[in-house]
């Protein structure tokens, strides 16, 4: 099964007019965070969440842009020292950023992620602390309808092995019970971060672990900030399989792996939302197509 096609809003320019494209052409999911587009990527969104109420919507908790810094210091949920470094996971600021979002976005976000959780380099045992702290606050933001459900969105941990579905499933139990709230992993998939899909070929990993606990996986950054469409051109598309186009090279190596359930992309015009919605709906690829391609690219 194809991965569908969500909307990321990290690099996004335009906010509400790539959001309003990508609705037009089918996208029925955004994510988003407090601290992305300066701070105003959720205030943006607001008025297209509104007009599109079955257009589902994540963010995330954990990094604070400077108005968060100093809302968070004058209501005495951290400390001036703890809040000046710009990213935090206690729990009184957990809860606080998640109804500041459901405030900001009009209504309860369908997952609110916790935002790279390896931030800082913490020892393994902070690191398993600071998440189970964020994932108790989650639970009760739950309970209290601030959020639907909760996941982890990293960029390096689910990579390097510093986190596994295994331990973020029992931290969530630990937290939660057996009725925890985990519903999603969020980490970045392209053709120059490539290993969780050779891992989920070979039926192990990141990948296959989440689709064997029923997680969705939301695939970030597939473009690699946009490096990708000069790095991959016609000529290297050909090569590696005949008769893709190099969008379809790229996003249709994700949307093909294993276990992956959405692709997040920030494209702007309709145009491009156009062409990454056919790249991602053709024919998936199959085993022996993206061995290829995980060959030629090793990580």
């Amino acid at each position: 099964m194809t991965a569908l096609l969500g909307m990321g809003t990290y690099r996004a320019s335009g906010v509400p007019q790539a959001a309003t494209r990508a609705i037009e052409v089918g996208v029925d999911w955004i994510d988003t965070a407090p601290n992305y587009h300066g701070g105003s990527a959720e205030h943006l969104l607001a008025p297209i969440l509104a007009a599109h109420p079955t257009v589902k919507v994540s963010t995330k908790v954990g990094f604070l842009v400077k108005q968060h810094q100093d809302m968070a210091i004058d209501a005495g949920l951290l400390s001036e020292a703890a809040a000046r470094k710009g990213h935090s996971l206690s729990t009184r600021y957990v809860v606080w950023q998640v109804a500041h979002s459901k405030t900001v976005l009009g209504r309860a976000p369908d997952i609110t992620f916790v935002h790279n959780p390896e931030h800082g380099r913490p020892k393994p045992h902070q690191l398993e602390d600071r998440i189970l702290g964020a994932f108790r606050a989650l639970e009760a933001c739950c309970h209290r309808g601030l959020t639907r459900g909760y996941g982890v969105a990293t960029w390096s941990a689910l990579h390097d092995g510093s986190l596994t579905i295994e331990k973020l499933l029992a931290l969530a139990r630990e937290a939660g019970g057996r009725a925890h709230r985990l519903r999603a992993v969020q980490l970045p998939l392209s053709l120059v971060q490539l290993g969780p899909i050779a891992d989920a070929l070979a039926q192990h990993g990141v990948l296959a672990d989440a689709e064997k606990a029923d997680l969705d996986v939301y695939a970030s950054a597939p473009l690699h900030g946009g490096k990708l469409t000069s790095i991959i051109t016609p000529t290297v598309a050909e090569q590696l399989l005949p008769g893709v186009t190099p969008l379809q090279l790229i996003l249709g190596t994700v949307a093909s792996a294993p276990g992956v359930s959405r692709i997040l992309l920030s494209a702007s015009t309709g145009q491009h939302w156009s062409a990454a919605t056919q790249s991602v709906r053709r024919q998936p690829m199959n085993s022996t197509d993206l061995r290829r391609i995980t060959d030629a690219f090793p990580t």
